[in-house]
């Protein structure tokens, strides 16, 4: 969320706070609650990590606290950083090295719940997902909602903003990726062999993935259904075939 500053933002929470300060991102300022609890002793390592950076530390009662939340859940504290810095398309691939994997991205197509764009990124901190992809416009951004979502995954997830999605998905085709889509018909995700340089594109919440960026995929995937429902959340489908992308990448045994 930002304040009245374009370059700043906050993070809202104790897990995603923790994890911004351990972070090398920028931060400024902590808002601490006044007579805050600390049942857990995560507002302690708050303190201590804050301390450590030689932070400005202020205790504020609740009301400041909603009001720079947005009246969500900041469980006692507010941390003020520097906007959220996005990578490059070099960036994530030098990641991939860097943790010594073959490049697996998870694209978005125009996602705009930041509930869901946070349950992603989560999910991809999670099955080793190297980079996330998101446009650049008609779609939600990094925010303080998105980062707490995320439970601090995104400070470890590193995410490009593309003003073209068609033209990076060509690029990344390019330098030798190969490219999923997910649509109500194609090959059933439980085939779908992860091994090496991929990409996965999830769609709109709504629209599903774009006519334009449908002709450039490799293959469709599609997750059997045979309830009455016929679609899934974005982000759940995310997380089923992030986690076939793990399964067929670490396979049990090897």
């Amino acid at each position: 969320m930002k304040n009245d500053q374009e370059n700043e933002e906050f993070v809202i929470g104790r897990h995603p706070v923790v994890a911004a300060l351990k972070s090398n991102n920028p931060v400024n300022k902590l808002f601490i609650q006044t007579g805050i609890k600390d049942d857990d002793n995560i507002v302690s390592e708050i303190l201590k990590l804050a301390h450590k950076k030689r932070l400005v530390i202020s205790k504020v009662p609740k009301q400041k606290l909603d009001k720079l939340s947005d009246n969500q859940n900041h469980q006692g504290v507010v941390l003020s950083i520097a906007a959220f810095r996005y990578a490059s398309i070099d960036e994530l691939f030098e990641n991939a090295k860097k943790v010594g994997t073959a490049p697996f991205f998870v694209i978005l197509d125009n996602i705009e719940d930041p509930h869901n764009l946070g349950s992603i990124i989560r999910t991809a901190d999670a099955a080793g997902v190297t980079g996330v992809i998101i446009p650049k416009h008609r779609a939600v951004g990094l925010t303080a909602t998105v980062a707490k979502t995320s439970a601090g995954a995104i400070e470890r997830v590193p995410v490009a903003r593309v003003t073209n999605l068609s033209a990076t998905v060509k690029e990344l085709k390019d330098r030798g990726m190969w490219i999923f889509g997910t649509d109500i018909a194609g090959t059933d995700y439980r085939k779908w062999d992860a091994s090496g340089s991929v990409a996965v594109i999830i769609g709109n919440e709504g629209k599903g993935i774009s006519p334009l960026l449908k002709k450039q995929v490799d293959e469709m995937l599609t997750i059997p259904m045979i309830g009455d429902i016929q679609s899934l959340n974005a982000s759940v489908a995310a997380s089923v075939l992030i986690y076939q992308g793990f399964n067929s990448r670490h396979p049990l045994g090897k």
